[in-house]
């Protein structure tokens, strides 16, 4: 069930989701929190870290796992997903490094995937943070991706890999493949926070709350979770 939220622009998306976060750690701040990455949560972060410095809130009880990282790319690569992660929110919170879970790659990426998949097995997600993909992605779980999947190596669709080139010197830089949670591990979260801003995402949004639930359109099967909180702003909820 979609609770949607529609913002006048990407600022005020991002207080209403840190409304969300500031909500939970209140109520529960030992919680469980999924996190994504991208520029669709960055607003938000930036509010989380600014809280924890002005008003002191912690976050020193809170376990993290992040959705995704890229595969063949070093952890002190600028855009490797731990280093972005590090850089717009850990380095200015207070959660224990041991309390912080981001996939890793490694020759075995199989066994990454199952490594991942043990350290999620005794925790419920209070919390799953998702931006999407202009073609429905939600993490790396591209079109056709299987509903029940847990943690996997994926290849990334050409437009993905399009979508993310202006991070990279050259599209040639730009990863081919990622390991990330799976969406059968996403829908087992408690609550889900979907966050979106601008033209590009109109069309994945409309599919995502309007079209049929098919995997070609990954986000369609937040239709069948209980509580999902959807804030965008007003161009990326222009084709609702």
């Amino acid at each position: 069930m979609f609770k949607t939220i529609i913002t006048k622009d990407y600022d005020e998306m991002s207080e209403k989701a840190f409304e969300v976060i500031k909500e939970l750690i209140g109520e529960k701040p030992n919680c469980v929190l999924g996190l994504a990455t991208g520029s669709s949560p960055i607003g938000l972060y930036e509010r989380m870290v600014a809280d924890h410095k002005t008003n002191g809130t912690s976050y020193k009880d809170v376990t993290t796992f992040n959705l995704d990282e890229y595969c063949d790319l070093p952890k002190s690569h600028p855009e490797s997903y731990y280093s972005f992660m590090n850089k717009n929110l850990f380095s200015g919170l207070d959660i224990p490094s041991a309390n912080i879970h981001i996939p890793e790659d490694g020759a075995d990426k199989e066994a990454k995937c199952q490594e991942y998949n043990q350290l999620m097995a005794g925790c419920e997600m209070d919390l799953q943070v998702l931006g999407i993909g202009t073609n429905g992605h939600i993490g790396f779980n591209e079109p056709g991706a299987s509903f029940d999947a847990e943690t996997n190596v994926v290849t990334l669709k050409e437009s993905t890999r399009q979508d993310n080139a202006r991070f990279f010197d050259s599209i040639d830089d730009v990863p081919t493949q990622a390991i990330t949670m799976g969406i059968g591990t996403i829908m087992k979260a408690r609550k889900i926070l979907v966050l979106a801003s601008g033209e590009k995402k109109a069309d994945a949004i409309s599919e995502m709350i309007n079209g049929p639930i098919t995997n070609e359109m990954p986000a369609s099967i937040l239709q069948n979770h209980s509580d999902v909180v959807v804030i965008i702003d007003e161009k990326a909820a222009s084709k609702l």
